[in-house]
């Protein structure tokens, strides 16, 4: 792309000098939402983006630096800069930190995202799902079970992880997979404490029913009962379990 193409674009007027790096990061971010660049789109060079943004290599250099930390653009040398083609895990760790750093009562707030996720996820997977992904999810349902036998709660943690993943890719949808792996992230503590408590007091039976509930809902595709249940669950009840 020359400059005088480049040029053309709305998004490479000149931008004043208040927060420099910043507004560079705007700019390209807006460029991408209204569809200016595209995923897998070339970016103008450093020089280009400089005099068409009318500030220094430097303030370029450094938004894409950020962009990239963010898994937003790519860096393949020796061609140049380009949008990142879907997502990649550096592009949740913002959001994460975000998040983490929230001053509200952020334990409710996870709370009540985790149950409206959950639900819009198992909604899907009950419209979309196909039979190789009720066999994954049989076969992630077994293994939790065998490994809630056991009673090793480390193992029987990253087997609820997996099971809940599989429901994730049941639903078809790779934005609300990616907030739901976030969510599983941010809650992770909270739900080891909550399948300690389970385990060590007996109820890993209620664990297993739990979600053999959640299989027979996507398998079968019973809308009814998918809301109460999920309310109902193990980990909306987190605080009785910790005690």
């Amino acid at each position: 792309m020359d400059v005088g193409e480049a040029a053309e674009k709305s998004f490479l007027r000149p931008i004043d000098n208040t927060s420099v790096v910043q507004q560079v990061i705007d700019r390209l971010t807006y460029a991408m939402i209204y569809k200016e660049l595209k995923p897998g789109d070339k970016l103008p060079t450093e020089l280009e983006l400089a005099a068409s943004f009318g500030v220094g290599r430097n303030s370029i250099r450094e938004a894409i630096k950020i962009l990239v930390s963010f898994g937003v653009l790519d860096i393949r040398r020796p061609e140049g800069t380009f949008v990142a083609n879907g997502f990649s895990d550096k592009m949740i760790n913002p959001l994460l930190y975000g998040i983490i750093l929230d001053q509200s009562d952020s334990l409710d707030n996870l709370k009540e995202l985790r149950e409206w996720i959950d639900f819009g996820i198992l909604e899907l997977a009950m419209v979309k799902a196909e039979p190789e992904d009720i066999f994954q999810l049989e076969e992630q349902l077994d293994k939790l079970i065998n490994e809630i036998d056991k009673g090793d709660v480390e193992r029987v943690f990253v087997a609820d992880d997996n099971f809940h993943e599989a429901i994730s890719i049941a639903a078809h949808n790779s934005l609300l997979g990616q907030i739901a792996k976030l969510v599983r992230t941010l809650t992770s503590e909270i739900r080891m404490s909550i399948i300690r408590n389970m385990i060590k007091h007996g109820r890993g039976e209620k664990l297993k029913i739990a979600h053999e509930d959640l299989f027979r809902v996507v398998k079968y595709k019973n809308d009814e009962e998918a809301r109460q249940m999920l309310v109902e669950g193990y980990f909306y009840r987190y605080n009785i379990l910790r005690k």
